[in-house]
């Protein structure tokens, strides 16, 4: 029994460091976005060059973000090699939760601060239109990343591949129907958290004015 125990623990920690390479440096991808959204949408002033390639550089990190939400592939491969049910619901699932959820809230933060720069400048009416957008870009950059192997710095090292094999890949009938999946599953998700995230905000805003 003890034998076993140890067994277990040894697997547990070993596939927790493994996963911690790969958790850290999705993560990091993650709040790449979240950073610029901070210096973009409400510290600099837009109109700039090196604002237009912040802008730029906004869009192509950003579904680094909603991209941990298909790292739970990783999950369904460290139950079976887990397999302890008590490892798995104590260890395991929060590990993946924090993570995917940390990468996911990044992306819904990012899109509120680029909402409050369209109410600032006066273009309110652009936000719902420009979420959509976004929900549809980040679909292609999901699919992209995870069945292509793309990354977001591919668009200067690799530009050639991105706009042949790229957009070749995207209109069969298969990746249609993915990228169409994961538009209607980061709408639907963005929805949700995006009135949690602002009932917070505004929760947070109100205490401190009382």
């Amino acid at each position: 029994m003890k034998a076993e125990v140890i067994e277990l623990i040894t697997t547990v920690f070993h596939v927790l460091q493994v996963n911690l390479r790969w958790m850290t440096w999705n993560l990091f991808l993650a709040f790449i976005p979240l950073a610029l959204s901070v210096w973009l949408f409400r510290r600099q002033r837009s109109g700039s060059w090196v604002w237009w390639l912040g802008f730029l550089s906004f869009y192509a990190f950003l579904p680094n973000a909603p991209y941990l939400l298909t790292d739970v592939i990783h999950l369904i491969d460290d139950i079976r090699r887990v397999q302890s049910i008590w490892m798995i619901t104590l260890v395991l699932i929060p590990v993946y939760f924090v993570v995917i959820f940390g990468g996911f809230e990044a992306y819904v933060i990012s899109l509120i601060n680029l909402g409050y720069y369209l109410h600032r400048t006066g273009k309110s009416q652009w936000i719902f239109p420009v979420e959509l957008i976004t929900h549809a870009l980040s679909a292609v950059g999901i699919y992209w990343g995870r069945f292509l192997r793309f990354n977001s710095w591919d668009f200067i090292t690799q530009p050639d591949a991105i706009i042949t094999k790229g957009v070749e890949e995207i209109l069969g009938k298969q990746p249609l129907i993915i990228i169409t999946l994961t538009f209607i599953i980061l709408w639907g998700l963005y929805w949700f958290m995006k009135r949690i995230t602002l009932g917070f905000l505004n929760k947070g805003v109100n205490s401190q004015i009382k």
